[in-house]
């Protein structure tokens, strides 16, 4: 399908959601605070835009706050959910900061870490090299990612810590897409850590080159692991449970899109990522599916990981792992609505 063709849908299918949505008694409102603008979260997109959660009686304002401050905006409750990870609702805890996984949307990290071309080749680097082969070429070199303690960092140091780099042997600095793809282009950065479609971009242009592959898990002594993962307050639901369900069926909804709409997803893409061509939303969408579950459940074994990614990259002492994970998580909203 032709870019122009695909705009026209976005265009139109927008355009007849919001004509077709009838008069409505008033809703009940929710604040959904994001970390980052990219097709990771595609599922709000989806919601959002197709809405799903206005046809689930719940108006949802939807916040841009990058990295780990969109999970900080819900502790500290000026926003009721965040998406985020199993490495940070784990270091929330560890601190004492009860939060409560809901839905677990991508089961891996998201986060794909990516080398300049050139910088590759005077390295010699052999892109099929174990991960911890592959890292090493993280030590010298000047990396971006997504925010300092959010997960595309986590990953970053990770990657480095497995091939033997420590973060003061690389120069790693928090930028966003429009900053790191300009800082990329023009050689003012090595590399970055981020997800689809930045990643996608590079690659389908011949300009970067893999270190580390999140469609496959890397690094995979880590995965599963929980991403776009809608948590809330520990309190929560217990006092709004109408707005948990509402939420939570959205997302749901949301997901079987993705999982069964590649056309209709692509819309929804291209709508917000219609400055990147076809085939990089094309593949950003493979990846992002790729990764995708359902249901939506989330298992200790996904947070735990989170948590252990918080050690090896030096976010946690070793003895702040938590003992158990079961207690952050309540699946009951993400069964309810597969049914």
């Amino acid at each position: 399908m032709s870019m122009k063709t695909l705009r026209g849908l976005a265009v139109a299918l927008l355009g007849f959601a919001a004509f077709a949505m009838p008069a409505r008694a008033a809703n009940e409102q929710t604040i959904l605070a994001i970390p980052g603008v990219n097709v990771l979260f595609l599922v709000q997109y989806v919601a959002a835009d197709l809405h799903l959660w206005e046809k689930q009686g719940l108006d949802v304002k939807v916040l841009n706050i990058i990295g780990i401050g969109s999970m900080n905006a819900v502790i500290a409750g000026s926003a009721d959910f965040s998406m985020s990870s199993g490495a940070t609702i784990a270091r929330a805890a560890a601190r004492g900061q009860k939060l409560v996984a809901l839905a677990t949307a991508i089961t891996q990290s998201g986060q794909s870490v990516v080398v300049r071309k050139d910088v590759a080749d005077a390295a010699h680097f052999d892109p099929k090299a174990p991960l911890s082969v592959r890292g090493a070429i993280l030590k010298g070199h000047t990396w971006a990612h997504g925010g300092t303690g959010a997960i595309p960092d986590v990953v970053l140091k990770v990657v480095g810590k497995d091939a033997g780099v420590s973060p003061d042997q690389m120069v790693a600095t928090p930028m966003q897409p429009p900053e790191f793809m300009a800082a990329f282009a023009n050689h003012q950065i090595d590399g970055f850590s981020n997800s689809p479609p930045f990643v996608e971009q590079v690659l389908l242009a011949g300009t970067g080159v893999l270190v580390s592959d999140a469609r496959i898990g890397e690094p995979t002594e880590f995965s599963p692991v929980s991403a776009a993962l809608l948590l809330t307050r520990g309190d929560f639901c217990a006092k709004s449970k109408s707005v948990c369900e509402k939420m939570v069926r959205g997302v749901v909804d949301a997901l079987k899109v993705i999982h069964d709409n590649r056309e209709q997803a692509l819309v929804v893409m291209k709508a917000h990522f219609g400055t990147y061509d076809d085939k990089t939303l094309s593949a950003a969408y493979d990846t992002v599916k790729a990764m995708t579950t359902l249901p939506p459940t989330t298992t200790p074994k996904m947070i735990e990981n989170g948590d252990s990614m918080n050690v090896a990259a030096g976010f946690l002492k070793p003895e702040e792992k938590l003992p158990r994970y079961d207690d952050l998580i309540d699946n009951t909203f993400a069964e309810a609505a597969m049914k």
